[in-house]
């Protein structure tokens, strides 16, 4: 995060989509050797491509309007995503015998806050790719604006992660937000009022990736490197890289990691961390006792951002966070701060101790972020490469976070590969008639699609 998040700024402006076909061909044209040059990932594949394909074709030929719902483990997946579209769909098609008009892509929607983190030129490109942002955890109306004008009438399908954030975890789907439900029946409605008839799908995607050989290795490494971090012995004998060698250390660091922050916060912040149920005998089993011991340090953790921004601690994980986010960005980027110049010294000042503090206590959301979808059973219930490798990884951002540093290249562990699994449409203007009826009615449409998109991306990455 750039040091200009220290000081006051006026509010974020709207990138407006202004998608350039020149830059989506270069694109297209390098994103398999971007992918290979610049990730890990030596290997996409998709299954039910078929459906995908029929889903472009009715889309061109304006029966329907759709939305790619798209599981968001990492970071990567967008570069999948578009990989998918312009390389592995086209292919398909063409055996197949589907006729398809190019360039296939799709509007992407992204948070706003991307380009504070990744730079100015990352909301340069997805904006010339035809992406419109929005800004989590508040009614933005620009944004919303922009998103309802390309469901009904853009170039190319919608693309959205409906988990609205990565959570580290190929096997594990965090709780979905309701807004891509609801943009699905806005966009039912505004066909509606133009007197068309196209029918609103949303297209469940899944995407898994596993190792192409077991890093037991580079694992192994990388514990040594966050156990020295974290003020841990380190043991200088060469020792099996193995799940049963490994696994212990594993442990032994989250719980020291969580013994350190729960010090942290009794200490410095005067809080009181619940222990009854670990001290009766009520959890004897260490991954219970973990688990326990998380939840109670991510929640005195939030409740220090909202204390501080006056927010009510309610809802679940990814709700807090995202009220949290949005009070922070509301002190740093000011409404009251849009003519900043025509400030004073000592108003700009007082604005950039504000700023500087908001985001400090955004600092304790950060950290509670990575671990939304965690539980202590994860790698236990399943005791695959795949799963360790991704809990070591998030130790590994809970360590930087804590050191201040702000990295977005994660250690690579090995090479991997991708599946992506296309799933079936879920029709939204079969829903609609129910969600007219009236707002009562509207809400619990909105739920309801939430939960079956919801079961639906969880069965596709049992599928994948």
């Amino acid at each position: 995060m750039s040091e200009i998040m220290y000081q006051a700024q006026p509010p974020l402006e709207f990138i407006p989509p202004a998608f350039n076909p020149l830059l989506l061909k270069l694109v297209h044209l390098v994103l398999p050797n971007w992918i290979r040059w610049k990730t890990p990932i030596s290997n996409i594949e998709a299954d039910n491509v078929e459906t995908l394909a029929d889903c472009y074709q009715r889309f061109q030929d304006g029966k329907i309007r759709f939305m790619l719902a798209f599981r968001h483990p990492q970071t990567a997946d967008p570069l999948c995503l578009t990989y998918l579209l312009s390389q592995i769909l086209p292919k398909v098609a063409r055996v197949g015998g589907t006729q398809l008009q190019y360039p296939l892509h799709a509007h992407f929607i992204y948070d706003r806050g991307i380009p504070l983190w990744a730079g100015d030129h990352v909301g340069w490109v997805i904006s010339h790719l035809g992406g419109t942002p929005i800004q989590r955890g508040k009614a933005d109306w620009t944004g919303l604006r922009s998103v309802r004008d390309l469901y009904v009438n853009g170039q190319f399908p919608m693309a959205a992660a409906p988990e609205g954030a990565t959570n580290g975890l190929s096997e594990i789907i965090s709780p979905l937000e309701p807004g891509i439900a609801q943009m699905g029946f806005w966009c039912a409605e505004d066909l509606q009022k133009a007197g068309r008839d196209e029918e609103v799908l949303i297209l469940p995607i899944g995407i898994k990736y596993s190792y192409v050989n077991e890093p037991w290795d580079n694992i192994a490494n990388l514990l040594t490197e966050l156990e020295a971090a974290s003020g841990l012995s380190v043991n200088q004998e060469k020792t099996e890289a193995s799940f049963a060698a490994l696994y212990p250390r594993l442990l032994g660091l989250a719980e020291h990691l969580l013994s350190v922050m729960e010090q942290f916060y009794t200490k410095f912040y005067h809080q009181t961390l619940p222990d009854e149920k670990i001290t009766n005998g009520e959890i004897i089993d260490r991954n219970e006792a973990l688990a326990y011991r998380l939840q109670a340090v991510m929640n005195i953790a939030l409740f220090i951002a909202e204390q501080y921004f006056d927010l009510p601690s309610r809802g679940n994980w990814n709700d807090r966070c995202r009220r949290v986010e949005q009070a922070g960005w509301n002190y740093i980027f000011r409404e009251d701060f849009k003519d900043i110049k025509s400030l004073s010294l000592i108003e700009k000042s007082l604005g950039d101790r504000v700023a500087e503090e908001a985001y400090f206590r955004m600092w304790h959301m950060r950290l509670v972020e990575s671990f939304v979808a965690v539980s202590g059973m994860y790698i236990r219930e399943k005791p695959t490469v795949e799963r360790f490798a991704e809990m070591t990884l998030l130790l590994w951002d809970m360590v930087n976070k804590i050191k201040g540093n702000i990295s977005l290249n994660r250690p690579q562990l090995g090479k991997q590969q991708v599946r992506i699994t296309v799933g079936e449409p879920i029709s939204i203007s079969q829903r609609y008639a129910v969600y007219k009826g009236s707002r009562v009615a509207a809400r619990q449409s909105v739920a309801e699609l939430t939960t079956d998109l919801q079961q639906v991306l969880e069965g596709l990455v049992e599928k994948g």
